[in-house]
């Protein structure tokens, strides 16, 4: 996906973002520049891995084949997935992201604790394009 979002494997797996080292308050995705804060003028920016946990804020899935640049064999059935609204525990912000495989809403409750867990987006031959999936906490995989 895009360099810099996330680092790590396993548990040590983590996303990646940025606080600001004025008003302490902390992006997904990264910001480089400066303070996407109104009400901070500080451009000092500091990099931080993300806390692995959260819980769920809202839950839906995904039902259609989404458009380019999304890659999908059309040649296969769709598959949908569901999609997870997390509000990280220690950071308050709400990231989204894919359900890993298998999960689904049925399986899914808003406040539900889930983890940070690496995926895979897409591979061919030569790559493989990896991302951050969430899975409930106590779930194998």
């Amino acid at each position: 996906m895009v360099a810099g979002w996330f680092a790590g494997d396993g548990e040590d797996f983590r996303l990646l973002g940025t606080r600001c080292s004025a008003c302490g308050t902390v992006f997904f995705p990264r910001e480089d520049t400066w303070c996407r804060n109104p009400g901070c003028a500080g451009a000092g920016l500091e990099e931080v891995a993300l806390s692995r946990r959260g819980r769920i804020w809202s839950y839906t899935d995904s039902r259609y084949r989404p458009p380019s640049p999304y890659v999908t064999d059309p040649e296969l059935p769709w598959e949908p997935y569901a999609l997870i609204a997390v509000e990280l525990e220690s950071e308050r912000i709400v990231v989204l992201g894919q359900a890993s495989p298998g999960i689904t809403v049925a399986d899914l409750a808003v406040g539900m604790e889930v983890e940070v867990v690496p995926g895979v987006l897409h591979e061919d031959a030569e790559t493989t394009w990896t991302t951050w999936r969430w899975r409930p906490t106590g779930v194998a995989g």
